[in-house]
């Protein structure tokens, strides 16, 4: 499964200044990947995905938010390599890994 979407940078705010920033999936690709990804999840509800913005791609997981929709940690080489600071808006490309 592939999901692409344009999202807003946010900080989490449980840890303000340690850098842990983030992209929240929308809602109805959230879903989906929460049905798909049932019973294969990893520590924490984790999924794990290959993430991409503009020409930098990385792998890392995706987590359920306290909402229901998934979020993207952003780290920093990725926010400094695409030029992005939070509340910035990014198009953001991820596809799952390691799902049925």
């Amino acid at each position: 499964m592939i999901v692409e979407f344009e999202a807003e940078l946010w900080e989490w705010d449980a840890r303000p200044g340690e850098s842990w920033v983030f992209v929240s999936l929308p809602p109805e690709p959230s879903e989906e990947i929460h049905e798909l990804t049932a019973g294969t999840r990893r520590g924490f509800g984790s999924v794990r995905v290959r993430a991409q913005i503009g020409t930098t791609a990385w792998r890392t997981s995706i987590f359920p938010g306290s909402d229901g929709a998934y979020v993207l940690p952003l780290k920093k080489a990725v926010r400094t390599a695409r030029r992005l600071s939070i509340g910035d808006r990014a198009t953001v490309t991820i596809e799952l890994v390691d799902t049925p």
